[in-house]
């Protein structure tokens, strides 16, 4: 999530004011930006961007260039195709057919078919339509702090940005159990209490004659605030949706294509199998790109029903763009270096937090991992601190966010071309700015994190 510039964030560089003006004057002031002062990125390589005075930084944040800004594979499969053809999706061409099938094979069997479009809001759009008119029915579940689209049918179950439409009355929150810190006898009974709250969202639809088309979840419970939730858990939702005749949907846009290393989609780490798999933001490294992979029955069901189709989704130029992103984490074995380099942010993480008092738990697996912060006075959540040490290391040098209901965690998500020096910078530039900034809230209630 990200926190406008207002005009009382006075920019004393006279082109970044210019800048400010131009952009409130074209898109609105209400357009969202990252940082106090917002960075002009004019360019990037690898994990390093450069803004308009000429300073690099390292990217420690952005999952959309996935494996690596401006990827010379990546940019020359677009050239060329752009250079070939470039149009619509109603002909057949076979580097679009060659995309599916390598896209495809990522998946375990049953999760067979693909249906392109531009971005994960369109891909769960989709997927919350074919859901619906599978089951007949309209309920949808959603964690108590999530997000997932844009479109009018997901701003009704959005929880954790402001949305003008009012909360759908077709629709439950759930609040995801963290197990952060319980020991096992804890961490069950709060597996229970979860499940019985699942049961009841369940039951309550079912009251209100809704009944339950879907559940809607990001397997990394990314925007909560990288959550640990007990095992079992994400399995015992999925077995009581389907019970009740609804369908699992994963959204991928932030978890999948190998984030974790350990597995290529975040699903794979709960050992659940879903029915529809949302992909969006890291799968064209920067081209827009996103698609819904389902059952082949599904698709089928759903088609029969519908003329759909997406005038630019799936076309030969995007297909290009994520075939060569498959290509290039296969080349560069990147899945095998989140592997290797987790264990290493892991245990910097730690030594940062044993530094300071108000860090209270390093949170998240493979190469999206973060640190959690509290006032070490009231044992509440920092966002304040959180906040004035990702202003720091912006600073420093290095770009990362916050995420979590009270923006107290730190959301480091870097491309996964990232190279084990360039995480012991990153370590190096926190340690500093955590043992320089200290702890103690500094962001009035209610603001919104960065």
């Amino acid at each position: 999530m990200s926190a406008s510039t207002t005009p009382a964030a006075v920019q004393s560089d006279p082109r970044t004011r210019d800048l400010l003006q131009r952009r409130h004057r074209t898109l609105g002031r209400h357009s969202p930006l990252f940082y106090s002062e917002p960075l002009e990125l004019v360019r990037g390589r690898g994990v390093r961007v450069e803004d308009s005075a000429g300073r690099s930084y390292l990217d420690a944040y952005n999952n959309v260039p996935h494996v690596g800004h401006a990827h010379p594979e990546v940019a020359r499969a677009v050239h060329e195709q752009m250079q070939r053809l470039a149009l619509h999706t109603r002909y057949l061409n076979e580097n679009v057919l060659d995309y599916a099938e390598q896209l495809l094979a990522t998946f375990e069997p049953g999760l067979d078919r693909v249906a392109f479009s531009n971005s994960g809001s369109e891909a769960n759009e989709l997927a919350l339509r074919v859901a619906r008119q599978h089951t007949g029915a309209r309920g949808v579940l959603v964690s108590d702090w999530s997000y997932h689209g844009t479109t009018s049918a997901l701003a009704e179950v959005t929880t954790a940005l402001a949305a003008g439409e009012p909360f759908a009355d077709h629709a439950r929150r759930l609040r995801v159990p963290d197990a952060t810190g319980l020991d096992a006898a804890a961490t069950a009974e709060l597996l229970a209490a979860a499940l019985r709250e699942v049961d009841q969202a369940v039951e309550s639809l079912d009251r209100a004659g809704h009944g339950v088309a879907l559940v809607l979840i990001d397997p990394l419970f990314t925007t909560e605030g990288l959550v640990r939730v007990p095992d079992g858990y994400v399995d015992g939702l999925a077995r009581r949706v389907r019970a009740a005749g609804g369908l699992v949907v994963s959204d991928e846009v932030q978890a999948g294509f190998g984030r974790t290393g350990t597995s290529m989609w975040g699903y794979q780490e709960h050992g659940i199998v879903p029915d529809l798999v949302t992909l969006g933001k890291p799968m064209g490294n920067g081209h827009p790109l996103g698609g819904t992979v389902l059952r082949a029955d599904l698709l089928e069901e759903f088609g029969a029903r519908n003329e759909y189709f997406n005038t630019f989704g799936g076309n030969p130029v995007s297909a290009a763009a994520g075939r060569a992103v498959l290509e290039v984490m296969r080349a560069e074995r990147l899945r095998e270096r989140a592997v290797a380099l987790a264990p290493v942010l892991s245990a910097g993480l730690h030594d940062v937090a044993a530094t300071s008092p108000g860090i209270v738990a390093v949170r998240g697996q493979g190469l999206f991992q973060g640190l959690e912060f509290v006032d070490p006075a009231t044992g509440g959540p920092d966002g304040g601190a959180a906040r004035a040490v990702v202003e720091g290391v912006r600073r420093a040098g290095v770009l990362i966010s916050r995420i979590g209901r009270h923006g107290n965690v730190l959301k480091i998500r870097p491309p996964l071309a990232i190279e084990e020096a360039d995480v012991r910078t990153l370590l190096d530039r926190l340690a500093d700015v955590v043992a320089e900034v200290g702890t103690g809230s500094r962001e009035p209630a209610g603001q919104r994190p960065s």
